[in-house]
């Protein structure tokens, strides 16, 4: 019952944190004010929502709670999907100038990344699941290191095109890419109620939870195909925001005190939301857009990241 009270508390502090940032400083002109910000603002649940589903999942599966998707490269490999496409053909080339393409081969690169991966590792032994995140560590240095050598030899001009890439925005959303993601992060969730109960099960661990009669390997294999559909979409329709899942998750831990995924999901779900839509009131009133959303959130994350190793190294 008293889990059930903070969920909603959090679900009222989302909606007047929402009426607030589509009130202040609409003037009263609704007919411009509710359009505009209420794309933002479905992109804000959508890209929340997604990120702390996913980051939640990955932290069951890994039994880590300082490890985000961002691990297995995806964030990287987005970015150097941009560079690649601004070094080879320009930045009005089609596929930066049409946001649906963009879209499109994005999220196509990233899951068929990560399904070629799976399937080369996630074949023999219990161990392969760390090696996939190693490996997927160093695809995304390798990733990263080629982005910054194509930066440095494209045009200036061209940078700064490729520069808004690199941040995650909510100011230009596209409306059809608002949809296209709704529909893939509904399916996404569709097909995880298939395992959602074995989710607090496969808390304990492998062993345990191969001893209680779980397929662990089998589960583990579609919920990571979930986790990568979820984060791909997010980074593809508003760009990389790298410590979001790894901050509203652990607050959700410590806010709840459960184990519990069913409270757990719409509780980092709901933090999430509430976390981005008082990110961007900050980004537009108090910064007035001189500091992108990404920016204020990674450095809280970076933040609280260190203090969470700080505290894990207190414990050992």
């Amino acid at each position: 019952m008293r889990n059930r009270i903070k969920l909603l508390a959090l679900l009222l502090a989302a909606a007047l944190l929402i009426a607030g940032y589509i009130w202040i400083g609409s003037y009263n002109d609704w007919n411009y004010i509710i359009p505009s910000r209420s794309r933002k603002i479905f992109a804000i649940i959508l890209t929340g929502s997604a990120i702390a589903f996913s980051s939640l999942i990955f932290q069951t599966i890994t039994q880590n709670r300082i490890l985000t998707p961002s691990v297995l490269g995806l964030d990287s490999l987005y970015m150097l999907i941009q560079t690649v496409v601004v070094f080879l053909f320009g930045a009005k080339t089609l596929t930066i100038v049409q946001s649906n393409l963009n879209f499109a081969v994005s999220l196509g690169v990233m899951i068929l990344f990560s399904a070629v991966l799976f399937h080369l590792i996630l074949r023999k032994g219990k161990q392969n699941l760390y090696f996939l995140l190693l490996i997927g560590m160093i695809f995304g240095t390798l990733f990263g290191s080629f982005s910054s050598f194509m930066q440095m030899l494209i045009d200036p001009n061209e940078f700064l095109i490729l520069q808004d890439k690199m941040f995650a925005s909510f100011n230009n959303v596209n409306v059809n890419l608002l949809w296209a993601s709704f529909a893939l992060t509904v399916a996404a969730g569709l097909y995880y109620m298939r395992f959602a109960r074995y989710m607090d099960v496969m808390l304990l661990g492998r062993d345990q939870a191969m001893n209680l009669g779980v397929d662990y390997d089998r589960i583990v294999k579609h919920l990571l195909l979930i986790v990568v559909i979820l984060i791909s979409t997010a980074t593809a329709l508003v760009g990389p925001v790298t410590f979001l899942g790894l901050l509203v998750v652990n607050v959700a831990y410590q806010f709840f005190d459960t184990y519990r995924h069913k409270i757990l999901i719409p509780g980092a779900m709901l933090i999430s939301i509430i976390a981005l839509t008082g990110g961007q009131l900050l980004s537009e009133r108090v910064f007035e857009f001189s500091a992108p959303l990404s920016v204020i959130i990674n450095f809280v994350g970076g933040i609280y990241f260190i203090y969470l190793l700080l505290k894990e190294s207190r414990a050992w």
